[in-house]
């Protein structure tokens, strides 16, 4: 159905764009120019090939319509983000193909010694004989979130290419800075106007999630005393020292690298200070709201342990909600997770839930009166140098979204 030269070539363009969002400018939106320079590019595409009304707002929002065929009913939306992370870089990318992919270790980058091994990254093998992307070991590839981008644009050509496909209203948005949680709050639910949406952001093929962690990025700030340290003796209060002290006392078997599935986990990401002061940047996640409660107690309760053992004002935490599990809304429409697992099954995969660990503009969105779950993309080890993206995962994703969109005016309104 989808012609698989088209979305390739469509993908490796679009991971030409350097849109890495940046958590610093956090107060901006975009974070990040080269995410407005994609946002302009997507707006002359989908004009080009026949969408309507095509907007791009001041925050790089990119919002089009795909009208209604034949049909009238519920209004489905499809969300990808323009944005990468920041962990790896997203400059100068260098995609390649690889065809009939042997299941050996792959050398990436043969000057710098780059090899993707299967024994770190097992998953791969499942792909053997298919054609798959990868870079050259020295960035990441942006299939999160640039496959979801590529996925949706391909559909609504194929959708506007085959007039005889009857289906209801669809709507579409590429959103900035999810990567970084801020870029979905400048979104305008009520103007986009659809009655459900999904994102279109990771997962192997035929995975679909609907629950998400409930989140909160709290920040530790501690206060220490700086004395000469030839004359420190009784008197220097080390922050780096309480900081390193801190880490230690977070629960061991709950911190992200023991933890898996629906386990939450406590999380030190950054630290920045000196013996002065020291400040920890942490996430606090679980998907059960009960046991994320618990969480930030513990942390107070921490708190307040170090201030009594090295005085008042000490230590100063301050929490700051970010999302909650968008299982809470979804629970009441599961006919559009089932939408989903129908689409994906008329194309002959096998579809399996998931629950998302980490964040998705989805959860944000379905507090905000918007009820979107996800559908995989199809990219491997996002976030990382190692990244790569099947190339037969990257046309069904395109190909559910067609399958969704054709059944979508038939959900309660």
């Amino acid at each position: 159905m989808i012609d698989r030269d088209t979305i390739v070539k469509r993908f490796i363009r679009y991971t030409s764009f350097d849109t890495t969002s940046d958590e610093g400018n956090n107060m901006h939106c975009p974070s990040t120019p080269g995410q407005m320079v994609l946002a302009k590019a997507l707006v002359e595409e989908l004009k080009a090939m026949g969408m309507q009304e095509v907007e791009v707002d001041d925050c790089a929002n990119v919002t089009a319509t795909l009208p209604a065929n034949g049909v009238d009913g519920a209004v489905i939306g499809f969300f990808a983000h323009l944005d990468t992370i920041a962990d790896a870089s997203g400059k100068d990318v260098k995609p390649f193909v690889l065809k009939n992919y042997d299941g050996k270790d792959i050398v990436l980058n043969k000057e710098k010694n780059i090899v993707f091994s299967t024994k770190a990254f097992p998953a791969i093998l499942k792909y053997k004989g298919q054609d798959i992307i990868f870079t050259d070991g020295t960035t990441l590839l942006g299939a999160d979130d640039k496959c979801g981008i590529a996925g949706i644009v391909t559909a609504m050509e194929y959708l506007l290419a085959h007039p005889e496909i009857k289906h209801g209203k669809v709507r579409v948005a590429f959103t900035p800075d999810e990567e970084i949680g801020t870029g979905i709050r400048f979104f305008n639910v009520e103007k986009f106007g659809a009655d459900y949406a999904y994102t279109v952001d990771g997962g192997e093929i035929g995975a679909y999630k609907y629950e998400c962690f409930n989140a909160d990025n709290p920040i530790v700030t501690i206060h220490g005393i700086s004395v000469h340290t030839g004359t420190s003796k009784n008197k220097m209060k080390n922050a780096l020292s309480i900081a390193a002290e801190w880490q230690m006392m977070l629960p061991a078997g709950e911190k992200p690298e023991y933890t898996d599935d629906h386990e939450g986990f406590l999380h030190v990401y950054k630290m920045d200070g000196k013996v002065e002061k020291c400040t920890l940047y942490m996430l606090v996640r679980d998907h059960d709201a009960v046991k994320f409660e618990q969480k930030k107690e513990y942390l107070k309760h921490m708190a307040e342990f170090f201030n009594e053992k090295y005085g008042a004002g000490t230590v100063e935490i301050q929490f700051r909600p970010v999302y909650r599990n968008m299982l809470e809304v979804l629970k009441d429409h599961m006919d559009l997770i089932q939408l989903a697992v129908d689409s994906m099954k008329n194309l002959g995969l096998t579809p399996y839930a998931v629950p998302v660990r980490g964040g998705t503009d989805g959860a944000q969105l379905s507090y905000r009166g918007l009820p979107c779950p996800n559908i995989f993309t199809g990219g491997l080890n996002s976030h990382g140098r190692f990244e790569c993206l099947p190339v037969n995962s990257l046309v069904k994703c395109s190909e559910t979204i067609v399958e969704i969109a054709k059944k979508a005016y038939t959900l309660k309104k």
